[in-house]
């Protein structure tokens, strides 16, 4: 009852209630393991996230094991949380986390680590894993950012890296079989090949990321559970592959989630037709790093088309290639979908575009616009970054200039239809070295210089018609800390959540002057972390997990940058880049080791 009570005095209660349609609950006495899956952001923005969907729906298949959801609290039901000594709970039985087997939070992105903290204390639990005694829970993580564990090392007592559909029941089989010894647990899997636990770990013995090998064959939920009020992506996701054929030198997805591997058309249709039927949605994105890679794109999208177009169903295709759009594909796309088109250039001109190895030229670009205007769109967004290794002002105005001949471009077509004019959006980020990339060795630029840069860009747009978008430097100088940071990080991430730093990556809670308090306090420099540049021959603090690509291809790669030099994509040539002796993949050559 006096959870009830709270729901009356926040802002958004179902985000607090539980009961959505598909979600799932057991009789507790009958389970042998409890699984609280931990999303450490607002629930709008975890119930957004594909990978929680399709690992609550595993783990919920088994009798024995019963998955509930966790997610962080808005300051406002946390502030009633603690007057009232409420913990935090799980959704699906609202029993404190405390008293469960198994904590996990999957860790997307650097600016949640506080939340980690806050939820752990929150739960009533400490947060320092030498602190929590052999009777509590195992605290486990996941998610992309655990490639690199050693910021998170004090407070997590086993990381899983790498693809989860496999490795967390493995691991609830450990449990089960150690009796709930949690000493004995965390032995036995640190032996395991995609386990790491800090306390226990030889850093000689290299750490595997888990991948899952045939795609058709792995788990995909047919229910999903439909949450009772908005979240960000409210839809069917209809993952059609992973990895990447790209070797975009700035992107740590491209490289982690190697090797490229896709779903047949075939089982994405009978997933999305279980999909559609369980959850009533009338809208289904299909997720890639590079959808329009997709081999068997055009069949698909047929196939698609004869399912949604009847049943009045959107279609959403994100994460399309500039060097590879086309008319049918678009003429496709607007059979279902009205709104405007994405594209990421990366860089405004071609020499920074070929030291990213981007593969696309200025023809691709305007080639795609020219299909998107003369198929009546009139909205087009790009994607730059700025801070990119060997950067110039004069690739920062190339993007101003890039845009503004796109508009001029789109009045020469002659496309204009019901007084409609071009919109042109720039969205810019700040590029942050990321390991397992070529670019991880090198340095971020400052916050002075990071402002700089974004003023120069702006100054030089004066077209009413193009618009620019983005961030405050600040996240993204705290997000290059973190992203190559070592174990010494975890007193300043401990010092900034004890100063209040939670919901960092949300504007209206991020403070970055009680981050600098804290890192003067904990004796943190930035120009140590993401204003350092590696050198190729020092041993690097992720460097105790194997992510597949070697660092003798990532070497090779990042000397070409500096000589302007592009790679093929992989379909065009296996570079060697390692990841074969992890999983074959749809284009690795079998010769290649």
């Amino acid at each position: 009852m006096e959870l009830e009570r709270l729901l009356l005095r926040v802002k958004n209660p179902a985000w607090y209630s539980g009961g959505e349609l598909n979600s799932v609950v057991k009789d507790k006495e009958t389970v042998k393991t409890r699984f609280a899956f931990c999303f450490p952001d607002l629930y709008d923005v975890a119930m957004s996230h594909l990978g929680i969907k399709i690992l609550y729906d595993i783990l919920n298949q088994r009798d024995d094991i019963w998955c509930e959801r966790v997610f962080a609290p808005a300051p406002d039901m946390e502030a009633l949380m603690r007057e009232k000594n409420v913990p935090l709970f799980g959704l699906e039985s609202r029993d404190a986390i405390r008293n469960f087997d198994f904590i996990a939070f999957t860790l997307q992105y650097e600016l949640s680590y506080t939340n980690v903290l806050n939820m752990l204390d929150l739960a009533g639990l400490p947060v320092l894993a030498t602190e929590r005694s052999d009777d509590m829970p195992v605290v486990i993580a996941g998610g992309p950012c655990t490639v690199n564990p050693e910021p998170m090392a004090d407070f997590i007592d086993l990381f899983n890296i790498g693809e989860g559909e496999e490795t967390l029941l493995q691991l609830v089989d450990l449990w089960q079989e150690c009796k709930g010894n949690k000493r004995e647990f965390l032995e036995r899997a640190d032996k395991l090949e995609s386990c790491y636990v800090p306390a226990l770990h030889d850093r000689s013995v290299k750490v595997r990321r888990r991948i899952i090998k045939d795609l058709d064959k792995a788990p995909y939920p047919e229910k999903l559970i439909v949450p009772n009020t908005k979240v960000i992506h409210d839809r069917i996701s209809m993952e059609i592959m992973r990895g990447c054929i790209r070797g975009c030198r700035f992107c740590q997805a491209g490289m982690i989630y190697r090797p490229f591997r896709q779903k047949s058309p075939e089982v994405m249709m009978k997933n999305i037709e279980k999909l559609c039927k369980s959850t009533g949605y009338d809208e289904i994105s299909l997720t890639s790093l590079s959808s329009s890679d997709y081999d068997r794109l055009p069949e698909f999208a047929d196939m698609l088309l004869d399912y949604c177009t009847p049943r009045k169903i959107n279609l959403a295709l994100p994460s399309l290639r500039i060097d590879n759009f086309s008319d049918e594909l678009l003429k496709k796309l607007r059979a279902v979908r009205s709104s405007g088109l994405t594209f990421a250039p990366e860089a405004g001109t071609q020499r920074l575009r070929d030291v990213i190895n981007k593969n696309i030229t200025e023809e691709d670009i305007f080639e795609s616009c020219r299909i998107a205007f003369n198929g009546g769109n009139s909205a087009v967004k790009l994607y730059f970054m700025i801070g990119l290794p060997t950067e110039t002002d004069e690739d920062i105005l190339g993007i101003a200039d890039l845009a503004q001949r796109i508009v001029d471009y789109y009045y020469q077509l002659k496309t204009k239809k019901n007084g409609k004019g071009v919109s042109v959006t720039i969205s810019l980020s700040t590029f942050v070295p990321k390991p397992f990339t070529p670019f991880q060795w090198e340095p971020q630029i400052g916050l002075d210089e990071i402002h700089r840069r974004q003023q120069l860009l702006k100054n030089a747009i004066t077209s009413r018609k193009i618009k620019l978008n983005y961030h405050e430097g600040k996240t993204s100088v705290l997000e290059g800390v973190f992203s190559r940071g070592d174990r010494a990080l975890g007193k300043l991430i401990y010092s900034a959540w004890k100063k209040g730093c939670i919901l960092d990556a949300w504007d209206e809670h991020f403070r970055y002057d009680l981050w600098c308090d804290a890192m003067e306090e904990s004796g943190v420099k930035v120009e140590n972390y993401a204003g350092r540049r590696y050198s190729y021959e020092e041993e690097l603090p992720w460097d105790v997990v194997d992510c597949g690509v070697s660092k003798a291809f990532l070497i090779r790669e990042s000397k070409l940058a500096y000589e302007n030099k592009t790679s093929p994509n992989c379909k065009e040539q296996c570079l060697g880049c390692g990841v074969k002796k992890i999983c074959g993949g749809d284009v690795c050559d079998p010769n290649c080791i």
